[in-house]
């Protein structure tokens, strides 16, 4: 099993434009999905995240800028493992906010580099 990262990508607008009772109803659907994921064995480990941050490089930390023209946020990650890229994808589109077209989720593989361990 290869070990994958799943990004939670959602619109701004549609996140700002959320109730409580949908947010709700929302992460009830997300943990169902991420229970099933549990019981295969697929999942490793999961957070949310605040729309808030800064950017920082080398000579500065911002929180915004003109380079920044964000429609959307990293509203959460998931940590799973799974057979390949095409296993771990079709497991990101079972999750039913995928299908109801709440979120985007970005599929990536993490990266073993055995000489950083040295």
């Amino acid at each position: 099993m290869q070990k994958f990262l799943l990004l939670i990508r959602q619109d701004l607008s549609v996140r700002a434009g959320q109730t409580h009772e949908d947010f709700v109803r929302d992460a009830r659907q997300v943990g169902q999905w991420i229970e099933d994921m549990v019981k295969t064995g697929n999942f490793l480990d999961a957070s949310a995240l605040h729309n808030e941050g800064k950017y920082v490089g080398s000579s500065y930390i911002n929180s915004d800028g003109p380079f920044i023209e964000a429609k959307e946020s990293i509203s959460g990650f998931i940590v799973i493992q799974a057979a390949d890229l095409n296993d771990a994808a079709r497991l990101a589109q079972a999750c039913p906010l995928v299908a109801n077209k709440v979120i985007a989720i970005e599929v990536r593989q993490f990266q073993d580099i055995p000489e950083a361990r040295q």
